[in-house]
């Protein structure tokens, strides 16, 4: 069986990240073929990277995580500025100042990168798990021969950084999320060979979950926009909240807003706005059952798990029109509406009345069933490369 490590910034079921979520449901799959392990560090949220779990070696649904100490935490405010001064410079920034930005930016985890400098001839293959971080950048050029990319690139600044360059050429292959971050990767990397599948994530909604349990556990009983995520002004929640409030000081009739996910940033104090924080699964696939529309407002992604999630239980989606990855899944889903200014998001909202909401939400259910299966998903990862012998 073949020994595979994914390698990701952090990892566990308190962690609320697209990437980090990612990584662990693959493994959870792939571990019935290969002898998996996530080599990942303590920290559980990336603003500071402390250390919050043990080191060593663990298990979470059947996956063995492999855990090493962050020796940097990071200092919030002065990665600010730091980055703040890379991006003001970023056509002349030397490499040195660009490796010293992304050793801030972090988890900077020494032992780490030693244990893969060291076991590395262990391994049969390495799946690197975003571009974006200090475990990508530092360990996989060690270990390039045998290494593979899921880039879970975006339109940011930070993609156009020269420190890239270099990087991009080093992996045997990628692993894409959605044409439109292939295309982004072919064009910000024109001389790469752009080679591997487009994969994504299954979805699996429980054999169990209501609408009227969340409703009567929160007290809702107006209609309701429910965004799923890290609230943060990155997250496009800043001008989320400012389009709601509009709607809603137009609107007659009730409706809110529900917010799962941990805050960042301050959360306006509006009586149609209800923040719960974190919850468990049971509770999310409860109130997508229970909402009326997914709203998504981020500007960059590579992929939605959340929109795949509302479509699966047959609801509409609502999604920020200046990210071409979500209008993509709209578009191939025929499953949502897309906005790019307030009056755009509330017309948008006033034309997901019930009939066209209950369409559009069959169309990306159906949509769902049909290319977000694991039996797919397997044999793409399976496929990857029969020369580093990741066949069963």
């Amino acid at each position: 069986m073949p020994k595979i490590a994914f390698v990701v910034q952090r990892c566990g079921l308190e962690v609320n990240g697209g990437a980090e979520s990612l990584c662990l449901q693959i493994a959870q799959q792939m571990s019935k073929y290969w002898d998996l392990e996530i080599l990942t560090t303590c920290a559980l949220e990336y603003m500071t990277w402390q250390n919050y779990y043990s080191p060593g070696v663990s298990e979470i649904l059947g996956v063995k995580i492999r855990r090493f100490e962050v020796a940097q935490p990071r200092d919030v405010a002065s990665f600010n500025r730091l980055s703040d001064k890379i991006y003001s410079q970023i056509r002349t920034v030397s490499l040195e100042e660009q490796e010293a930005w992304m050793q801030v930016q972090g988890p900077w985890s020494p032992d780490l990168i030693n244990y893969v400098k060291q076991y590395q001839g262990d391994y049969d293959a390495f799946i690197f798990f975003t571009y974006l971080y200090a475990t990508t950048y530092f360990i996989l050029p060690w270990v390039a021969e045998k290494a593979y990319l899921a880039p879970l690139a975006h339109n940011e600044w930070t993609l156009y950084l020269s420190m890239w360059d270099r990087l991009f050429e080093k992996p045997r292959g990628f692993i894409f999320n959605t044409p439109e971050e292939r295309d982004l990767i072919q064009a910000r990397f024109p001389h790469i060979n752009c080679e591997g599948p487009i994969v994504g994530v299954a979805v699996e909604p429980p054999d169990v979950y209501s609408a009227a349990v969340f409703r009567q556990k929160y007290k809702i009983d107006e209609p309701f926009l429910l965004y799923i995520g890290r609230v943060d002004p990155s997250k496009g929640c800043e001008e989320l909240f400012r389009y709601f409030i509009e709607l809603r000081s137009q609107e007659t009739k009730p409706r809110k807003l529900v917010l799962l996910g941990k805050p960042t940033m301050p959360i306006p104090q509006h009586p149609d706005i209800l923040a719960l924080g974190f919850v468990d699964e049971q509770t999310k696939w409860n109130a997508l059952a229970a909402c009326d529309i997914l709203v998504m407002p981020s500007p960059y992604e590579s992929l939605s798990m959340v929109l795949l999630e509302a479509w699966a239980v047959g609801k509409p989606v609502l999604v920020n029109g200046r990210c071409d990855v979500l209008v993509g899944q709209c578009r191939r889903a025929q499953g949502g509406l897309w906005y790019k200014n307030k009056d755009e998001f509330i017309v948008a909202v006033g034309r997901l009345q019930k009939s066209v909401s209950s369409q559009l939400g069959l169309q990306g259910q159906r949509f769902v069933k049909s290319h977000y299966v694991w039996s797919k998903i397997e044999l793409d990862y399976l496929s990857l490369s029969s020369k580093n012998n990741l066949y069963v």
